[in-house]
């Protein structure tokens, strides 16, 4: 008699990039026959297993940030189906833009209540919003934010401390713009920090890394795009005509 081979299928959350596939693959072999696992969409095939995502958790927690979910047995004969969750563009950035779009709102309101509107002082209001904010989203998790900052930005990929650290300086910038602390050196730190920053994701999505986005940290599941670049160097130009 043939003996049935399945296979289960499982979504992967946390993976980045190819060092997280053979992280994963790595994690996952001791489990089955053969292990395959994708980038996009975030899949591992096991190949007659019979573990539990109990054990494969705890298997996958002991190299690095990733958890299984959505244990699927079907038959191997059978083509394996993958839903495509890719959501359209203006789906899968709309946290984004509801964010940037709050503290828009807010800080013109703040400014237009005003006797008069000035441009520099809406500027380091929204600025103060923005770094608050996308910080706060940052230390919800930090460890999961440092290991995504670390897969693009040119400092953290050498020195991952940089990416438990780099939250404290957006919150640090958000401080000093809302309370309007030594303007030039704000300025002049944020031009370099972000002008820094935006050089990690140039790279990144000039390589077509298929990578998520740390700008919002570990919450939402955004791809990096031209649009984490036009982010840092917004905030980078502001700064620079605050210095002008």
């Amino acid at each position: 008699m043939k003996h049935s081979e399945k296979t289960s299928d499982l979504a992967i959350k946390g993976m980045h990039c190819g060092s997280c596939i053979n992280k994963v693959t790595n994690a996952l072999t001791p489990f089955a026959e053969t292990v395959s696992v994708s980038l996009n969409p975030p899949v591992a095939k096991l190949k007659n297993t019979t573990a539990s995502i109990a054990q494969i958790n705890k298997a996958l927690a002991s190299t690095g940030d990733y958890k299984a979910s959505k244990l699927i047995v079907t038959n191997i004969t059978e083509a394996p189906v993958i839903t495509n969750d890719k959501k359209p563009w203006l789906a899968t950035y709309q946290p984004l833009f509801l964010i940037v779009g709050y503290i828009l709102m807010t800080t013109l309101a703040l400014n237009l209540a005003q006797a008069s509107f000035n441009t520099e002082r809406w500027m380091m209001h929204f600025m103060a919003g923005f770094f608050l904010v996308f910080s706060f989203f940052k230390m919800l998790n930090i460890k999961a934010f440092a290991s995504s900052y670390a897969m693009y930005d040119l400092l953290a990929i050498r020195c991952k401390a940089y990416g438990f650290v780099y939250p404290f300086i957006e919150l640090a910038l958000g401080l000093a713009y809302l309370l309007g602390i030594a303007p030039q050196i704000t300025n002049t730190a944020t031009l370099v920090i972000m002008g820094f920053s935006s050089l990690g994701v140039i790279r990144a999505v000039m390589n077509k890394q298929k990578i998520r986005c740390a700008c919002l940290g570990a919450i939402f599941e955004l791809p990096m795009s031209t649009i984490t670049i036009i982010e840092d160097l917004l905030m980078a130009g502001m700064a620079a005509w605050m210095l002008i």
